[in-house]
């Protein structure tokens, strides 16, 4: 099949195409869907945008214009570190308001302004979202007014992390952003990439506008689920082989791309059944998760959860498997000499499932984990197993995708290949489930 470079398609563009309730999707200058009107979702909506001082802070600028594109107020607090990488000036001539940067204003603390600030939005958004901040917001200091605010808002907050690859990485660092978590504060983010400073490459970078803007919307509009009404499932992480009672045949998959898939379908209004192999992440909450151990299990398993909307087959499953197990341990013997282990193939789940039209989901997806030749063999792999999609990602172990929380994909199909940048697994999940959604719209 001959290869042809598509547009990636944007979360927020794929949201957009099918969360818009009163239409006037129309074609920005930069190619982009935007509401040309207020949707029912946005009305009366007010974001308060916390801006911290990091080189990402230019992107807030267009980060207010997208927001308030689809009719939503802007409030703005910056730190005084933002000053000096945009003006308030800057950012009150976008927001058409008046930008708050002090705890101590004379003026605005006549009537406890930092309180009326932190009480009148309907969502705090951080971007970026700093170390210093991130650490400040986890230790509960109120020391500024962007502390101040966080610290005294009953509203949900969303941080888009910034920061240097190191610093990100750093044990305190993830230590505030579990303690955030726990607490409720949600992410969009960090991507990876380039930064500012030559030869810094790497995770810290901050979501683009238009993915915080999918966050956003996700949040507040909890009412438009583009899957609600469908049945999506999902396979997720190894399968276990048995050799003998104590050995198995097994690959390095942690199950935690498969298990982000199926919480975005389900945050996304689907009936969500996901068939999980051995892993150690956690169930995701609102999904009926079926536990297996290996492929003729799962296999059975995933038979018995269609019909189903969708298919996505994120499990990497054992190719093999030994021909015979052994009821007991396999002992060592005198002589040195090692015991034979026949293997047989597998059942294909996905090859199993695509073709027949009897059992087929109306879209199918596949992954192609490979090492070499990625999109040869994902290629290979969409003829040869009827599948729509194949999303292909190099698991070489340099890459540290196996077992990490990072994912670089390349949805191949019929039309062509789409290369997506590197972004977590969570929000390789969410313009999956995105993509998806859209797609199930146009038919």
């Amino acid at each position: 099949m001959a290869k042809q470079k598509k547009p990636s398609l944007n979360l927020a563009e794929a949201a957009s195409a099918i969360m818009d309730p009163v239409g006037g999707i129309e074609l920005d200058t930069d190619g982009l869907r935007h509401r040309g009107t207020r949707s029912a979702m946005a009305e009366q909506k007010t974001i308060l945008l916390v801006i911290s001082g990091g080189i990402a802070a230019y992107k807030a600028l267009d980060l207010v214009r997208r927001l308030r594109e689809r009719g939503f107020a802007v409030k703005a607090v910056m730190t005084k570190a933002a000053e000096a990488f945009v003006t308030p000036l800057s950012v009150g001539a976008i927001t058409g308001g008046r930008v708050h940067t002090d705890l101590l204003s004379r003026e605005d603390e006549a009537d406890i302004g930092h309180i009326r600030l932190a009480r009148g939005a309907d969502l705090v958004v951080i971007a970026p979202a700093t170390a210093d901040l991130l650490a400040r917001m986890a230790g509960g200091h109120a020391d500024d007014l962007a502390t101040a605010v966080l610290l005294a808002t009953n509203a949900p907050v969303l941080a888009a992390p910034a920061m240097n690859p190191a610093m990100w990485a750093h044990p305190a660092t993830r230590r505030n952003v579990a303690q955030l978590a726990k607490d409720g504060v949600r992410f969009v983010g960090r991507n990876a990439g380039e930064r500012a400073e030559s030869g810094e490459a790497g995770p810290g970078r901050m979501a683009e506008p238009l993915e915080i803007v999918a966050a956003v919307e996700a949040i507040l509009s909890p009412a438009a689920r583009p899957l609600s009404g469908r049945h999506v499932v999902v396979t997720s992480g190894p399968t276990h082989e048995p050799i003998d009672p104590v050995r198995y045949i097994a690959n390095r998959s942690s199950g935690k791309q498969g298990h982000a898939i199926a919480a975005a379908a389900a945050a996304a209004g689907a009936r969500v059944t996901l068939v999980s192999g051995p892993v150690s992440v956690p169930d995701p909450a609102g999904v009926t998760v079926v536990h297996v151990e290996t492929a003729r299990e799962m296999l059975a398993a995933v038979a018995a959860a269609l019909p189903a909307d969708v298919a996505i087959m994120a499990a990497a499953v054992a190719d093999w498997r030994a021909a015979e197990e052994q009821a007991s341990k396999i002992k060592k013997q005198p002589s040195g000499a090692v015991p034979p282990l026949a293997l047989v193939e597998n059942p294909d789940i996905l090859a199993t499932v695509g073709p027949d039209p009897a059992r087929r989901p109306a879209l199918g997806v596949g992954f192609a984990a490979e090492t070499a030749n990625l999109l040869k063999n994902a290629e290979t792999k969409l003829a040869a197993k009827g599948a729509d999609w194949i999303l292909a990602n190099d698991v070489s172990p340099a890459t540290g995708v196996m077992g990490g929380d990072d994912n670089t994909i390349h949805l191949v199909s019929r039309a062509g290949v789409e290369d997506w940048p590197t972004m977590t697994k969570q929000a390789v999940a969410e313009r999956l489930v995105a993509r998806i959604a859209a797609t199930l719209a146009e038919r």
